[in-house]
């Protein structure tokens, strides 16, 4: 059959809302840079204009014809070996939307799709479609579909009074000021315009949503929420790391198990525990300076920047400041934790580093009756939020800026002991801290509960277990963990524990 004809009985086969959600996945707004093939150029007209018109005259040809151009340089585009091209990742995306939609088109050609994962060094784990959506958009389609018509046309109302912010934008006034957003499709158009618009605009990001919010929050409740969503529900959806689908996210495990009884237990319980929420895992053993090098290399290739978060466990002897590697030398802790972070592959998503080793030789440990509990009051105010509102800068978008960040923002870092002291562990399960936290996450997947809340548990919890040291002495002693976190958003782990696809690569 004709090409021409197969694209266009494609297209008539999908729904409106489909076209939008597909554009909108297609137009990602974050793509990997710098990627050959790829410029400094706006794609302001490719992203923002299909939609806008589509929108102001309720008639879907110039998405139509975005569609079409996609098929038809994919068609014809020659897959170079070795050279990972802007096309490459372009395709990638738009086939796990397509997907992900269930609108693959018969025609489309899969071998090409699997030699592009060649070229990305995909495992077979990674070749699973759902990696290749990008979770923010996933979880902005959600919101979309939890706002009636009458909910994104009062955003569009809210965005049209901010003049500093749509001057000269041309895109805006295509779709003037009053919308009727109730024909099928025309809703998601609408809603998505205004996502890329303020993308573009550098109001928001993955992680900086405040101004999406905000015109949420104009909205009328009654009007604008579908059956069973409120307003509060919606806004909520966005203050999560959008960690969708699987993988949750990518796990790196770092043991030493020279001179550590019970390290291959803390291994298998921390694979185990990654590998329930649906991480991909990748295991090192023993590790050492150069090996730390070459992970960290491997880290910054383009693959990754498909995953939705990072994890990473480090298990080994250490003291104060530094950790002690497989061949005797150490790492400082801090260099360790500031270099990961930075990866370019990682920024704006939830990075996680449970540190498992001993910050010194102090035991915080029980004689008689000091440990006795004391009591303190202190007075409680109760002051209305509208009052403290009042009371507050004004801080206006001109002085917000959400382009330049400290690389150690978004991440989290969970220490298993207190600065100075031990970290305690068994002969045959190895670390203490290491099992509580495992069991800890195994029993709280599925009930929606945040690293967070489970961190202050596993807190509680390790703070209540006698240890012992095992010199002549048998000091019984308690452990007391903590955290550090920058992040900003709350990252929450998933209600299932996600199933691996039966075919991770393109289907046959």
């Amino acid at each position: 059959m004709d090409e021409v004809i197969q694209v266009t009985q494609w297209l008539s086969s999908i729904t409106p809302r489909k076209k939008a959600k597909l554009f909108f996945f297609t137009t990602h707004a974050d793509a990997p840079s710098p990627m050959v093939g790829s410029n400094d150029v706006d794609t302001h007209e490719e992203t923002q204009l299909p939609l806008a018109t589509t929108v102001a005259l309720h008639n879907f040809k110039n998405i139509d014809e975005f569609l079409k151009k996609k098929v038809n340089t994919f068609s014809c585009y020659n897959v170079i070996e070795n050279e990972i091209t802007k096309t490459d990742y372009e395709y990638l995306r738009f086939y796990s939307a397509c997907k992900y939609l269930d609108v693959v088109p018969p025609f489309l050609d899969l071998e090409k799709i699997s030699a592009i994962q060649n070229k990305f060094e995909m495992t077979d784990e990674e070749r699973d479609y759902r990696l290749l959506l990008d979770s923010a958009d996933l979880v902005l389609e959600k919101v979309c579909d939890s706002l009636k018509p009458a909910g994104v046309s009062q955003m569009w109302t809210a965005l049209r009074k901010d003049r500093n912010l749509i001057r000269g934008v041309k895109t805006i006034d295509i779709i003037g000021f009053f919308v009727d957003p109730n024909p099928t499709g025309i809703k998601e158009c609408l809603f998505f315009f205004i996502v890329r618009f303020l993308q573009k605009a550098d109001k928001i990001n993955r992680v900086n949503t405040n101004r999406l919010e905000r015109l949420i929050a104009q909205c009328d409740e009654s009007s604008s929420c579908e059956e069973g969503k409120t307003i509060d529900f919606i806004i909520d959806s966005l203050r999560f790391y959008p960690t969708e689908l699987y993988p949750f996210g990518f796990c790196l495990i770092m043991c030493v198990i020279e001179g550590r009884d019970g390290a291959m237990q803390e291994i298998e319980k921390t694979m185990e525990i990654s590998r329930h929420p649906g991480m991909i895992t990748h295991t090192e053993k023993n590790p050492t300076k150069e090996t730390i090098e070459l992970v960290k290399k491997e880290l910054m290739k383009p693959k990754y920047q498909f995953y939705s978060s990072f994890t990473c466990w480090f298990m080994s002897h250490g003291d104060s400041n530094s950790m002690v590697l497989a061949d005797g030398e150490t790492i400082e802790r801090e260099w360790f934790l500031t270099s990961f972070p930075d990866i370019s592959t990682f920024q704006l998503k939830a990075k996680v580093f449970f540190m498992v080793s001993c910050r010194g030789a102090n035991k915080f440990s029980l004689k008689g009756d000091e440990f006795e509990g004391q009591s303190a009051t202190c007075d409680y105010y109760d002051i209305g939020s509208a009052l403290i509102r009042n009371r507050m800068l004004d801080i206006t978008d001109s002085v917000r800026d959400i382009s330049y960040v400290q690389p150690m923002m978004d991440t989290l870092v969970a220490y298993s002991t207190i600065l100075d002291h031990l970290s305690g562990r068994a002969n045959t399960h190895g670390s203490i801290y290491v099992d509580r936290a495992c069991v800890l996450m195994s029993e709280n997947i599925s009930r929606g509960r945040s690293l967070t809340e489970i961190l202050e548990h596993l807190s509680q919890g390790l703070h209540e277990v006698l240890q012992e040291t095992m010199d002549e002495d048998r000091i019984v002693y308690k452990q007391a963990c903590h955290y550090d976190s920058f992040f900003r958003k709350t990252l929450k782990l998933p209600y299932t524990r996600h199933p691996k696809e039966d075919v991770h690569s393109a289907p046959q």
